[in-house]
């Protein structure tokens, strides 16, 4: 048999980045973070790293041959036509796929994203012919865009109403279909190109900020490791398939016990109380704070957060949720983490 697939750079074999591959893996461990927004300067492995997520990621269970990658059991994530035949006590034939990983285009059209009706069909034979587009593909997986502040603002419209929602509802000449689009948001870009529009900003859970790497012996160690990988590719991913191994099998334990880490009283209380300070708007920044705490306890095996956990993702989680001030010259970055040694009284 011929390898039809292209070789993906280890994700374990990636150089530094450590902010970036952290908010990857929590992502991974608890999709109700929200996604991350990673923000950097060109040719600094982001995609590189994104596309190396998903060679790690374990397997689901889907309904077989269902285009929207319906779960068995859980009710929210099945398409009508599933949820009917659960419904009706049909025995449903499963499968299991790996965690989709899906790449939406700066040109996609709205119906290659959504998904389209045949309004013919429908017309003259009365069924609802559906060709489901990229949200359905990524149903339980990660859709992943590129330079996602360039994207039409039509397109970033679709994409705050699925990601709000979980559901994708496409309408034509009175014809609606509804599925569900439960993915994980992974955008990337550079500043530079023009900032993102705020409500968009604001629906990424986390947000990692890249810079490229100055040290000249850790710039010579990535681009040997990257020439290596391109001159004998099958030797390198030997080379690292233990590590990628255990890293597969750290995320799935992690998995496993997140529901039942514990995150103490006192300090929801103070990480609501930083955001206050911080005059984040809404709730989402505590929220998400709360679950990446949790998350990241449980990819250290950990069934209780400590005040380190929180210290580790509270930047990644509200940088992004600050108010700008142009006048401004500490990084938001900075900032986050100065009110945060404030309530939580750390000592330097």
């Amino acid at each position: 048999m011929k390898k039809t697939t292209l070789p993906i750079f280890p994700f374990t074999a990636i150089v530094g980045q450590e902010e970036m591959k952290l908010a990857l893996e929590l992502n991974v461990i608890d999709p109700k973070i929200g996604g991350v927004m990673i923000m950097g300067d060109r040719g600094t492995g982001k995609s590189t790293t994104i596309r190396a997520i998903a060679d790690l990621l374990p397997t689901i269970e889907i309904v077989k041959d269902d285009p929207f990658n319906s779960h068995p059991t859980d009710l929210e994530l099945m398409s009508a036509d599933v949820l009917a035949e659960y419904q009706n006590d049909v025995a449903l034939a499963t499968e299991q796929i790996k965690i989709p990983m899906v790449d939406l285009p700066l040109g996609a059209t709205e119906d290659r994203v959504c998904g389209t009706i045949d309004i013919e069909k429908a017309l003259t034979e009365g069924i609802k012919a559906f060709e489901p587009g990229l949200l359905a593909k990524a149903n339980r997986g990660i859709l992943y865009v590129d330079e996602v502040n360039l994207l039409d603002d039509h397109l970033v419209d679709i994409l705050l109403d699925s990601a709000a929602s979980g559901w994708n509802t496409v309408e034509r000449e009175g014809i609606s279909i509804r599925h569900p689009a439960r993915f994980v948001l992974v955008g990337s870009g550079n500043p530079e190109e023009g900032e993102l529009r705020p409500q968009l900003l604001d629906r990424f859970g986390m947000h990692a900020e890249i810079r490229t790497v100055k040290d000249p012996i850790l710039r010579v160690k990535i681009v040997e490791e990257r020439t290596s990988f391109d001159l004998n590719p099958d030797v390198w991913l030997d080379k690292y398939a233990t590590e990628q191994t255990a890293l597969t099998d750290k995320i799935i334990s992690a998995q496993n016990i997140l529901s039942d880490v514990k995150l103490d009283y006192n300090l929801r209380v103070k990480i609501s109380e930083v955001c206050s300070i911080l005059d984040v708007d809404g709730l989402r920044g505590d929220i998400v704070t709360n679950r990446a705490s949790k998350a990241y306890a449980a990819l250290n095996g950990r069934d209780e957060v400590t005040v380190e956990d929180i210290e580790k993702v509270i930047t990644l989680c509200l940088r992004h949720r600050l108010r700008k001030d142009p006048l401004e010259t500490i990084d938001s970055g900075d900032k986050v983490q100065q009110v945060f040694e404030e309530i939580f009284e750390i000592e330097e």
